[in-house]
């Protein structure tokens, strides 16, 4: 059970796809039971299904029929215990799950009408359907994080755990560096916007004269290249905060085939086409257009990263909060303007820079450097200006405990974590009404469950 037991309840949340969910099953039965909680032979083989479907094959369990049970039982296991302690999902919480999903196979299938028209059943009956895994999946998680709220490491088990690794087990790692950076974007000037503004009138009056298409527009003048060649086409909820808010209350505004007039947000001047609307969610269809900017606006951008620069160095304030007060980058925020690896880590190798151009740069700074006012264009194709401070980089080494502290402190948090969990079934098992069907006789992960199920 040890090896599968953390990343099971993670890997079978709600894995289910919406095609499997409308497939007729020809043959299923029950295969597996945990108190009242029943388990489906097409709950297994869907999910193993779905994986393969998502390109996970290659990362599949061996026996992953096995694997996939013993997350199911894992699972019930908790939901049953979640609710002898009296869990609960607010209905909030449960709506705001089901919402992001429906969301995600909108987006998945091209339209609302498209995912009722597969489905064969609306919006609401498809939530519905999905609301008793979704209930289970968060009663889980509240279970989990109950057993392990409490647990921590002290710095003499993380040294322990990492005296017992062998030494000739260690991973090398590759130099890492931790940087961050303050952004300023060149605003262009207002006679350059009103040009630009007078294009996008153009292409909504012929789109309403019925000369052109709107989607046909988009895919030729848009400047926003992730959209472009779907025709300028965007899938958004009222409640997503990572929209633009004037771009967002525009939307919310249109009717159905109705055209906005040109409006500013923080990437541009755009026109929007509401396609369809149902409650909070929208289809639209949008043209942008970035107004360029002058050498001018661009020195003028340089010259307020260069004063901010000289009061960090000078130790009026720190980068951080240079950051909050100076960055037009709103998401950079909340991170301090700090570039993260893929699993959130401040710590990152060259090649997980999502900018090359910043490699150049990096070398020639020293750990605790500021860069000087940098200019760049962005992945939308926008001109900007950084500043960028490497805070730490450290040279390539095998893994050890000085440089390498808060990585090996998680490992062993995680095992502690693991050890915890392990415990905590083997303590409850004996007390739970568990059924296996022989089918899965074979399956040697399963034998801590076979022991209890025996006895039934």
């Amino acid at each position: 059970m040890k090896q599968f037991l953390l990343i099971s309840i993670l890997f079978f949340s709600v894995t289910t796809t919406l095609h499997a969910q409308v497939q007729k099953v020809v043959a299923d039965k029950i295969v597996a039971q945990v108190g009242d909680k029943i388990i489906l032979r097409s709950d297994v083989m869907n999910a193993i299904s779905d994986a393969k479907r998502q390109g996970q094959e290659a990362s599949l369990p061996p026996q992953p029929e096995c694997a996939f049970l013993e997350a199911q039982l894992i699972q019930k296991a908790l939901v049953l215990q979640a609710e002898k302690d009296s869990l609960v999902v607010s209905d909030e919480d449960l709506d705001a799950a089901l919402d992001n999903q429906i969301r995600g196979f909108i987006r998945e299938y091209g339209s609302k009408e498209v995912l009722e028209e597969i489905a064969g059943k609306t919006i609401y009956q498809i939530k519905e359907d999905f609301r008793p895994a979704f209930r289970d999946r968060k009663l889980a998680d509240q279970m989990r994080n109950k057993i392990l709220e409490n647990v921590k490491v002290t710095p003499n088990e993380v040294k322990a755990y990492f005296d017992k690794i062998p030494k000739d087990s260690l991973p090398f790692f590759e130099s890492e560096i931790e940087v961050s950076q303050i952004l300023a974007q060149p605003k262009a000037n207002k006679e350059v916007e009103d040009y630009v503004s007078k294009d996008l009138y153009s292409y909504k009056k012929q789109v309403e004269s019925g000369q052109k298409r709107f989607d046909q527009l988009a895919k030729l003048y848009s400047d926003d290249v992730e959209t472009e060649k779907q025709g300028g086409l965007l899938h958004l909820n009222r409640n997503d905060k990572f929209w633009d808010p004037t771009f967002l209350a525009t939307v919310f505004k249109l009717k159905e085939g109705q055209i906005s007039p040109v409006i500013k947000s923080k990437f541009g001047l755009h026109i929007i086409q509401l396609v369809s609307r149902s409650g909070d969610d929208a289809v639209v269809r949008h043209i942008l257009k970035i107004p360029p900017v002058t050498q001018t606006e661009i020195d003028l951008s340089v010259q307020k990263l260069d004063s901010v620069r000289n009061l960090i160095e000078t130790k009026q304030i720190t980068f951080g909060e240079a950051v909050n007060r100076f960055s037009d980058d709103e998401n950079s925020k909340f991170t301090g303007g700090q570039i993260q690896g893929r699993d959130g880590s401040s710590y990152i190798t060259i090649d997980q820079l999502p900018d090359k151009d910043l490699i150049p740069l990096l070398k020639t700074l020293k750990s605790g450097n500021i860069s000087k006012p940098q200019v760049y264009t962005d992945d939308r194709g926008r001109k900007m200006v950084r500043l960028v401070y490497l805070k730490t980089r450290t040279e390539p080494h095998r893994e050890n405990l000085k440089e390498d502290y808060n990585k090996i402190a998680q490992q062993a948090l995680e095992d502690k974590k693991q050890t915890k969990l392990e415990q905590w079934f083997n303590d409850h098992l004996p007390s739970f009404y568990i059924t296996i069907d022989k089918e899965f006789k074979g399956c040697k992960s399963l034998d801590e469950w076979w022991k209890y199920a025996a006895k039934n």
